[in-house]
């Protein structure tokens, strides 16, 4: 029998874990993120808060929120991202290294769009794709950090190596994002999100 995602229970103790530990992050990291807004606004000479929309739960729309790490350049409108990428400014290397891009999303965590641990939020074009059971990830919410995440921290060095980045993300990387949380959602315990959390902040 095919698994349908978390029991009720499963997503209340999920959703109550992340509404709390959100509400901690916010209070003790408000002053980074208003910090790390102001410089990026200056190195950017724009909104210092990266804004896109994403596909959430149930397949639901959603804005989230991180601190802007590029500048837009002409012939360059790629949503893949490699190491190399000429967009990222050197501040925006510095953000990005020590996760201080992501801190924002404690909102959309605290907020109830995404969840701590998760799959990764897709753009348009991407949770489309999703078909049969592979849906069972529009269940629950995205998130910050997972075991797909944890698996392809090296990402943006991986795209860079080879000679179609967007291909090789659509036909190798993101189909077997799709397996590891497929994986994640049936084995789910509230014991794994605290260790997929601990491995991310101190890995």
């Amino acid at each position: 029998m095919m698994s349908t995602g978390l029991s009720d229970k499963q997503a209340l103790g999920k959703r109550i874990f992340d509404f709390l530990l959100a509400s901690m992050g916010l209070v003790a990291f408000w002053w980074l993120i208003v910090l790390a807004w102001s410089a990026a606004s200056l190195n950017t000479r724009s909104n210092g808060f990266f804004v896109q929309n994403r596909i959430g739960k149930d397949g639901r729309r959603f804005r989230v929120y991180k601190i802007k790490t590029m500048r837009p350049l002409k012939d360059v409108n790629s949503t893949v991202t490699t190491i190399n990428d000429p967009r990222i400014t050197g501040l925006g290397r510095f953000f990005r290294k020590t996760k201080i891009d992501e801190l924002p999303q404690l909102w959309n965590v605290w907020v109830g769009d995404m969840s701590f641990v998760g799959p990764r939020p897709d753009v348009e074009g991407f949770a489309d794709r999703l078909k049969g059971e592979e849906r069972e990830i529009l269940t629950i919410r995205p998130g910050i950090t997972g075991p797909a995440t944890l698996k392809y921290h090296n990402e943006e060095a991986l795209l860079a190596s080879v000679d179609n980045p967007e291909k090789y993300n659509a036909e190798v990387i993101w189909p077997d994002k799709v397996r590891i949380n497929l994986e994640y959602i049936r084995q789910w315990s509230l014991k794994k999100d605290i260790a997929y959390i601990w491995k991310t902040v101190f890995k």
